[in-house]
């Protein structure tokens, strides 16, 4: 006998499901392919919450009616929503416009996203028309709403794609019930093989599995018709194998082959108890219980098990859908007490008008605070969401337009802070391309202080030119990042450097030619001074040991740290060349001004020491001076002796010139 591939009866007591198992799915699935959330029944649409900004307390809106519901089907593919808050109100009509032209089950989340963003800016026309009308001096019980062409162009155009939406919802509803029709149809076809007296196994075999992939490849048909077309699907099937009774091998392949997929949805279900998106693990799990349906029967020592293990994992992730809903719930009610506690926050700040611009920018601070807060909060129920919201923006709104009022008086205030507020970016720019990282950063740091103690701004140009002085400071900032990141590592570097040269220093022997020796130390210097900056926590110790290290050489060799520096500088003009009389002629000049300003130093620091009286505290700041003193006699003597070397390296070029 042939082998049997095609599905095998529905024998398992789990899927002869009660009316209150099917309704359960049916819910479950009802869940799953819920549209995404539509705007209530004969209601205008609601924005998203707007800014504090100054409004009429009830805005024009553009007229709409409610979008039709309806299921969504599985093979609707994901639609990619566009970000749409950078179009006016005309290239949004265009995009709509544009979006008609596609695939109608593709557009939902953009049209929607459209609609929302043309509604707020259909209510800030509205707003100027209001404020132009009361500015006009206009009654404000007698403003009407009216809606200019571009409102209607777009009213009209999204009419368009509600009725196409409408016209596809209703197309998909009607291929349901032929879908219904044509399996209706398949089961009398089923059920006129059972009782058909053919004999030919292949003959009957091939007609069943002919009937079963035409079965398959019809589409969905009306959720309440679902569960009873499967009944009778199924006891066709049974009543097709009871009749020809199949011989127990073949049954028998067929079941082991059954199992392993059974195994496999098992294992994918298990899978999905581990996915973090709850809303991905249960549709998962609706696909697989599908699939589950369609898969025929396994061996009966099998059957309890294998279904146990399939719903164990779907019962973890129904009771995770269940917490997660509730728990939102929870969430919902605690957010509705917050966003009330906030409320009650609003109507006291707003209780008492502001006397001063201080009060006022201190009221509006703490109110833009509050809002910042409950759009951080999350949603609370439905039902009672619009009510308080319109509590919490009456009050903002009201503020705004008593401030609006009162900031009317302080304009030219206004522009002269603008003006302030340029010139600190004129010079935020400028310092922002400079590399003297401290000083720019200290003067950077008192433009930012500078910046706070200047007032408002007109709003227009106020985030335009806080974002040009923010630049530049970031500019700066991360510039410096940069620079300080890459010597970070090179510092690494150069203390492997420095450590390097100070072992070779101390291991270093010393001869006893004199002027080899201030050579060699010489050199040990020089590689030191070439290899740069070291991390600051270990500047302090290699300088120490560093200039120790030389001290002690000195101290062996009996030669002075000035005569080894006077040694050094003859070196330095010796190499400069032919250029030598230019620079012995700045050189000069240079140490006669560190001179007397050094002298300047002294008389000042002598001066000081005669005011100070006999104590404790006196005695440590003499001992302070006299050591500051000390040390500028000694670096005048180096000058002077430098000066003196520059004096003779001058006679020599004098002389060789008039050679």
């Amino acid at each position: 006998m042939e082998e049997n591939t095609t599905l095998q009866p529905q024998n398992e007591e789990q899927l002869q499901q009660t009316p209150e198992a099917v309704e359960t799915i049916q819910q479950a699935e009802n869940i799953n392919n819920e549209p995404q959330a539509e705007e209530p029944a004969n209601e205008q649409p609601v924005a998203e919450e707007p800014k504090t900004e100054d409004a009429p307390a009830e805005e024009p809106k553009v007229e709409e009616t409610e979008e039709p519901k309806a299921e969504e089907t599985e093979e609707q593919p994901a639609e990619a929503t566009v970000d749409y808050t950078a179009l006016s109100r005309e290239e949004l009509c265009d995009a709509l416009a544009e979006l008609l032209k596609g695939d109608i089950q593709q557009m939902r989340h953009n049209a929607t996203a459209i609609r929302n963003r043309f509604n707020e800016l259909n209510r800030e026309v509205q707003k100027k028309a209001y404020e132009a009308f009361l500015a006009d001096g206009g009654n404000k019980e007698e403003y009407e709403e009216k809606n200019d062409a571009v409102a209607d162009t777009f009213n009209n155009l999204y009419s368009q794609y509600r009725t196409k939406r409408q016209q596809m919802l209703d197309a998909i509803e009607a291929q349901k019930k032929k879908n219904l029709e044509a399996k209706q149809a398949l089961i009398e076809e089923l059920r006129t093989l059972v009782d058909s007296d053919e004999e030919q196994m292949r003959t009957v075999m091939d007609k069943f599995n002919d009937i079963q992939e035409r079965w398959k490849a019809i589409g969905d048909v009306p959720r309440e018709q679902m569960n009873d077309l499967w009944q009778n699907y199924h006891f066709q099937i049974e009543q097709f194998f009871n009749k020809l009774k199949i011989n127990r091998e073949l049954r028998a392949l067929d079941q082991k082959r059954n199992l392993e997929q059974k195994i496999q949805l098992c294992e994918q279900a298990e899978e999905l108890i581990m996915e973090t998106s709850v809303t991905k693990a249960f549709k998962g799990l609706q696909d697989l219980r599908a699939r589950w349906k369609e898969t025929g029967p396994v061996p009966a020592e099998q059957n309890e098990e294998i279904w146990q293990r399939f719903q164990a994992a779907a019962a973890q992730i129904d009771q995770r859908r269940k917490e997660y809903y509730d728990s939102r719930k929870e969430e919902m009610d605690n957010n509705l007490l917050a966003k009330q506690a906030l409320i009650d926050k609003a109507a006291e700040l707003t209780a008492k008008q502001p006397e001063s611009t201080k009060e006022w920018n201190d009221t509006t601070a703490a109110l833009d605070e509050l809002l910042k807060v409950w759009k951080t909060i999350g949603a609370v129920p439905r039902e009672v969401n619009e009510e308080i919201w319109g509590k919490f923006k009456g009050m903002i709104d009201k503020h705004y337009e008593e401030k609006k009022e009162y900031f009317g008086t302080i304009r030219d205030e206004q522009n002269l802070n603008y003006q302030k507020k340029i010139e600190l970016c004129l010079k935020a720019e400028a310092i922002a391309q400079r590399e003297d990282w401290k000083k720019a950063t200290e003067e950077l740091l008192q433009l930012q202080q500078e910046w706070k103690t200047i007032g408002a701004t007109n709003r227009k140009v106020s985030e335009k030119v806080w974002q040009r002085f923010r630049g530049a400071c970031d500019q700066f900032f991360a510039k410096k990042g940069e620079f300080f990141k890459e010597r970070r590592t090179e510092e690494s570097e150069n203390l492997a450097k420095k450590e390097a040269i100070l072992a070779e220093l101390k291991a270093h022997v010393f001869g006893d030619n004199r002027e080899e020796n201030l050579t060699v130390i010489k050199d040990f210097q020089r590689r030191w001074a070439e290899a740069g900056f070291v991390p600051m926590a270990q500047k302090e110790r290699l300088h120490k040991e560093f200039r120790a290290e030389i001290d002690a050489i000195f101290e062996r060799l009996k030669i002075s740290a000035r005569e080894a520096e006077e040694t050094a500088y003859r070196e330095r003009l010796q190499s400069i060349g032919g250029d030598a009389k230019r620079f012995v002629q700045s050189e000069k000049q240079e140490l006669q001004e560190k001179i007397e300003k050094l002298r300047s130093d002294l008389n000042l620091w002598e001066n000081n020491l005669g005011f100070l009286a006999s104590s404790k505290q006196a005695d440590l700041l003499k001992a302070e001076f006299e050591k500051k003193m000390q040390g500028a006699r000694q670096q005048i003597a180096l000058l002077q002796a430098k000066l003196r070397i520059l004096n003779e390296t001058e006679k020599k070029e004098e002389k060789k010139d008039a050679e």
